[in-house]
């Protein structure tokens, strides 16, 4: 069964574009509730750590700049298929390749700057949002 929460950020490129309103507008019209969340700014670092799985990846460098370039919003969010529902709104990667009213294809400026993270299985949800979040900060 498919859990209920998932994790998010809205990257540094969105944040700096004005779109965190417009984003969480879409997030809450979807029906997704926010059990938790924060404007932080990830160091050098964390991204490093938050990315770890992509350090052999040639794109790890790039990543790791632009996520600690500027400020984030973290946010736990709650509904069921919480994380396949979550997938769907953000559409694609690649912004030119994401389904239209996709969070992504509206807001994303390229496959490397696309607006949102989104945790891509239930276990990930789980670890990205204890990176982010303290179990005593989400309700």
């Amino acid at each position: 069964m498919s859990g209920k929460r998932t994790f998010t950020m809205i990257k540094p490129d969105a944040v700096e574009s004005g779109n965190i309103g417009n984003i969480l507008q879409m997030i809450s019209n979807a029906g997704f509730s926010i059990k938790a969340m924060k404007f932080t700014q990830l160091s050098e670092e964390r991204a490093k750590a938050f990315y770890a799985v992509h350090a052999e990846r040639p794109f790890y460098g790039k990543l790791v700049d632009y996520m600690s370039s500027g400020p984030i919003v973290a946010a736990i969010l709650e509904k069921d298929n919480a994380v396949e529902d979550f997938r769907t709104l953000i559409g694609s990667t690649d912004p030119a390749e994401a389904a239209e009213g996709t969070i992504r294809k509206i807001y994303a400026e390229s496959k490397g700057r696309n607006a949102v993270h989104g945790s891509d299985s239930d276990e990930n949800a789980k670890i990205e949002g204890e990176f982010h979040f303290y179990a005593n900060e989400v309700i």
